[in-house]
């Protein structure tokens, strides 16, 4: 597979020369290059047509029912209060964000505004208010958080709720909560149970109905991940397809399908890895470009860029059961490493990208992690070039003098403390020589160049046969300092380059072949053109 890919990009390459040199015009070349990817069907080919900027979408709303609310039902000991105008505030919330229930929640809201507002010694100060949030943990919860806060700034004297599930399903988190807002005098009336916490019972009750609540919603965790694990060992993928770019679940049939557009985006996250650039540096790119994340937004975290990289769904399958809920009331989510059995789905949905090419990206990734130091992609030749005397990479730093100014590329152990590596620094100038003069050798020996003669004979004809043959002949002796092919292209399909010292290269491509070189001598002071012609 990946021979075929290096001499698909060499075969471009030679193509984009013989353009640069005026043999085929413009137009013959794009139907050149049509032709030799039908001939060489590179793996990479499908990740070159990117782009692609995703819309917002809208959901349409359905009526819902309006739940009716019960009266509420006036304890005698609201009366028992020294204060002549009570400060009241009602607190509600949803578990979920269902459009019923947020009917539900607006309901609530105008009931508790119109009660206290008629009420002649009670002024209202506000209804608060969480939304699709679960009641056994108070952390997250901002508008019970700014309740509580109000009242322990003493702003609020009493606090009027539906039920003790609405109030907190966490017995511990409802006890506390209660006991601090006693301490500042400061009651609250459960209407469903008809608890006031001000009464001698009302801790009592209060305590006994937190901890039926509390079991009731471990009853229905419990329930609802059994559920969940029979679905994931019966095979049945389910994920947040809101939040996941490129598939799309089919609304008539319920399969898991491709979104052309969006797909365009993952494969252009294929392709700027492999061009060798990082996950930050992609994350950036896409930012500029003015691309929306999965999630809508506008900027890009590398993280969402790895987690894309690493996704088993983008090559057509799934694994199932990744994570699970360590406990009910904590809601904390662990990885699954062995506790519970994991799922693996072949072949599950349309891929966007092959699996063959999604594993090599996987390959990549390690070989990336166990570089010595660290990975960059800033350039395409950035950490494809190690020193073979102590593994480090090379890395690019400004060499010059009064007379000239020059780039040059070295060890990296060489700028650190302590013993300096003896490996030799590279000129970056006559590296771009020789992975220029290394590409042509290779495509030679491939018989690439008469490859491509043939096709491009077949689009321009017989006249021209000529032209095109004198032009292969004078390419194999051509300078490779006036090559001018796109290096993002030989940067694809070169994996690395190891400096043995003694000026001696191993050059290696993606399809695991090597071939030596030798470093010719480079003095910056005469000039490329001068050197070469010596």
């Amino acid at each position: 597979m990946l021979e075929k890919e290096v001499d698909y990009r060499l075969a471009k390459c030679v193509l984009a020369e013989m353009l640069l040199d005026g043999v085929i015009s413009n137009r013959e070349m794009r139907r050149a290059w049509k032709k030799i990817a039908k001939q060489y069907k590179p793996p990479f080919l499908e990740l070159d047509t990117v782009g692609g900027i995703i819309g917002d979408g809208c959901l349409s709303m359905r009526d819902r029912t309006i739940t009716k609310i019960t009266p509420l039902l006036k304890p005698v000991t609201f009366e028992d209060t020294t204060k002549t105008i009570l400060r009241v505030a009602a607190y509600a919330r949803v578990s979920t964000d269902h459009e019923d229930q947020q009917s539900s929640l607006l309901a609530q809201t105008e009931y508790y505004e119109k009660l206290i507002s008629n009420r002649p010694n009670w002024k209202f100060v506000k209804v608060y208010v969480d939304e699709g949030l679960s009641g056994l943990r108070t952390g997250r919860r901002e508008g019970f958080n700014r309740m509580m806060e109000d009242c322990l700034a003493g702003n609020i004297d009493l606090i009027l709720t539906k039920s003790i599930s609405r109030f907190a399903r966490n017995t511990v988190d409802s006890i506390s909560s209660i006991r601090r807002l006693k301490d500042k005098g400061i009651g609250v009336y459960f209407e469903k149970e008809n608890i006031f916490t001000m009464d001698t019972k009302g801790e009592f009750l209060l305590t006994l109905m937190s901890s039926l609540a509390q079991e009731e919603s471990r009853s229905i965790s419990e329930n609802v991940t059994w559920g969940w694990r029979k679905r994931i060992a019966d095979g049945k993928v389910s994920f947040a397809y809101s939040h996941f770019l490129g598939l799309d679940k089919d609304k008539e049939t319920g399969e898991i399908v491709v979104n052309s557009e969006q797909a365009k985006i993952v494969k252009m996250i294929y392709r700027l890895f492999l061009e060798g650039k990082t996950a930050h540096t992609i994350a950036a790119d896409l930012t500029k470009l003015g691309i929306k994340t999965p999630g809508g937004k506008d900027v890009w975290n590398p993280s969402t860029i790895r987690r894309i990289l690493s996704n088993e769904k983008y090559k057509g399958d799934a694994l199932l059961q990744k994570e699970f809920t360590v406990d009910f009331l904590t809601k904390k989510i662990k990885k699954n490493e062995g506790e519970l059995p994991r799922y693996y789905v072949k072949d599950n949905h349309e891929a966007i990208i092959s699996p063959w090419l999604f594993d090599y990206v996987q390959k990549c990734i390690k070989e990336r992690e166990g570089l010595l130091g660290r990975y960059s992609g800033k350039t395409a030749l950035s950490s494809k070039i190690e020193c073979g005397i102590c593994g480090f990479t090379y890395t690019p730093r400004p060499w010059h003098s009064t007379s000239y100014n020059n780039l040059v590329w070295q060890c990296h152990n060489r700028c650190t403390k302590g013993p300096k590596c003896p490996a030799d620094n590279i000129y970056d100038k006559l590296l771009h020589y020789i992975i220029h003069d290394a590409a042509r050798n290779l495509a030679f020996k491939r018989n690439i160049p008469q490859t491509v003669a043939d096709i491009v004979m077949t689009i321009v004809g017989e006249d021209r046969a000529d032209d095109v043959w004198q032009w292969v002949h004078t390419f194999q002796k051509k300078s490779a300092w006036r090559m001018m092919a796109n290096e993002k292209d030989l940067a694809l399909i070169l994996q690395r380059i190891t400096a043995m010292g003694d000026r001696k290269l191993k050059i290696r491509w993606i399809d695991g072949k090597t071939y030596s070189y030798r470093l010719p001598k480079y003095r910056p002071k005469k000039g490329i053109e001068d050197y070469y012609e010596k």
